[in-house]
């Protein structure tokens, strides 16, 4: 591609050198550049891109975009200088993987829980439809049928825009993305088109990165902001920051509701471990998913595709047949006659959510065991949140490891315990190894009780000192119902 191509929506402040040459490739990572390549020199969050310009013009860069131009350079290499090389890397990888949303109907959905399966059981969805879908997950992306490891809730803009393009090149109609805070606030989703944007719930969570809520809510906020008015905007009337996310965008707005009139709203009429029967806008379904967060879950999926142009009577047909996303509210089954859950939850309100959901099918009728920890180097804020949390909503309490990576575990443990109030430590404990942790709550537990195996979900490893280690919770608990 012609370099003038690639760089057709971005303002060029300086150019020194040609802008008629050929670029082959586009990369951001200095290490990846090939003979011919055109690097961006991104000013990250954790390195300046601009140090690594030396480097890629070893490898063969052909082309250099920087915020600014250094002083030594060669001939034979271009450099263009724009305002904002974050700005600029969506932009240019979007032309140079060929516009791939302008043949593929995009729909992000973005929030602090509920990303994955609002995602993931859309792209089901739709591909129960009889449409060949692309998804990007933080579990797995897919190309149709096919996966692809997925290690970031949503790819840098250049493996994002490969994706999507290979996803126009073998058919997909549609295609189904988490929208983290952070790709929003870093633009990694810049120069993309959405067709539609879904909004599930904000709380605390990432204030590591963000410093503070407000600034993470505007992170969430400026996607809607940014959709064209051929879009639609559908956002969850049960969260106090709902509306807040739509009230600037350009697109169509619809809302969803369990507790307030809305364009899609539910009833729930039972609910038992094995799933739930709702009422959806008037007609009674039954599905295999449990708790009030599902519900809403459910109702953002339901609204997408009514807004995608389904029936609803259609619609409701393929939700029936939906199964929970990989570590979401997965249900284990112990021989003893107690049920463990795994589920992925590692924010304050994630943890309420999932534990409120036990405690609405188990109407006190059996303990609940809670097994939980935090990771290491995020926002250490939610750690003592999610033990009082837990601790409040739960008989047993047993604080482990997550994922410590650069910190200590018990320094973690500690931190969590600080939130623990005086009358619920009788109930709470500690066990390091997260392993031996499961397998106490697995001997607690009698017939009727509940485990909640909380933080992890569909992750099968544990990252310490930066080498992930294979651990698989729902693999644990397997291995401790066949030794006891």
């Amino acid at each position: 591609m012609e370099l003038s191509t690639a760089l057709s929506k971005v303002k060029v402040l300086e150019n020194i050198g040609s802008m008629d040459i050929s670029i082959n490739g586009v990369n951001m990572d200095s290490r990846l550049i090939q003979k011919g390549n055109l690097f961006v020199a991104v000013c990250g969050t954790l390195t300046d891109g601009h140090k690594y310009i030396p480097k890629a013009i070893e490898l063969g860069a052909a082309a250099i975009i920087c915020q600014t131009i250094p002083e030594d350079r060669p001939a034979n290499v271009s450099f263009i200088r724009v305002a904002d090389t974050e700005d600029a890397i969506g932009k240019i990888a979007t032309m140079f993987y060929g516009d791939p949303t302008k043949n593929l109907k995009l729909i992000g959905v973005t929030g602090t829980n509920g990303k994955t399966t609002v995602a993931t059981l859309l792209y089901e969805m739709f591909t129960k439809f009889g449409f060949k879908c692309g998804l990007c997950s933080t579990v797995c992306n897919y190309i149709g049928a096919t996966p692809y490891p997925a290690d970031h809730t949503t790819p840098d803009p250049v493996t994002l825009n490969k994706l999507l393009s290979e996803m126009v090149k073998e058919g997909c109609e549609y295609a189904f993305m988490e929208c983290s805070s952070h790709a929003i606030h870093q633009k990694r989703i810049g120069g993309l088109h959405f067709m539609g944007a879904l909004f599930t719930n904000l709380t605390r969570d990432h204030l590591d990165y963000h410093k503070t809520f407000e600034n993470y809510r505007d992170a969430k906020k400026a996607f809607f902001d940014g959709l064209d008015k051929d879009a639609f905007a559908i956002t969850n009337l049960d969260d106090k920051n709902g509306l807040v996310m739509t009230q600037n965008t350009r697109a169509t707005v619809k809302t969803y509701s369990l507790q307030r009139m809305a364009d899609f709203h539910a009833k729930i009429l039972e609910m038992t471990f094995e799933g739930m029967e709702l009422e959806i806008n008037g007609i009674n379904v039954h599905v295999p998913l449990v708790g009030k967060f599902n519900v809403s879950n459910l109702l953002a999926i339901y609204g997408a595709a009514i807004m995608l142009g389904r029936e609803p009577l259609e619609t409701l047909t393929v939700l029936s047949a939906l199964r929970s996303v990989s570590g979401r509210f997965e249900a284990v089954h112990s021989p003893k006659g107690f049920t463990a859950i795994v589920d992925y939850a590692h924010t304050p309100d994630a943890l309420v959510n999932v534990l409120n959901a036990i405690d609405e099918v188990l109407c006190h009728k059996g303990e609940v065991i809670t097994v939980c920890g935090a990771g290491g180097n995020r926002d250490k804020g939610k750690r003592p949140q999610m033990a009082y949390e837990a601790a409040r909503l739960s008989d047993k309490v047993i604080i482990t490891s997550d994922n410590p990576r650069f910190e200590e575990p018990q320094d973690i443990i500690n931190d969590m315990l600080a939130g623990v109030k005086a009358d619920q430590k009788e109930r709470v404990i500690t066990i390091v190894d997260r392993k031996e942790a499961i397998r106490t709550a697995c001997l607690m537990a009698h017939k009727g009780d509940v485990i909640l195996v909380a933080g992890k979900g569909h992750e099968n490893y544990q990252d310490v000192k930066g080498v992930k280690h294979h651990f698989d919770d729902k693999e644990v608990l397997s291995e401790v119902f066949k030794a006891n």
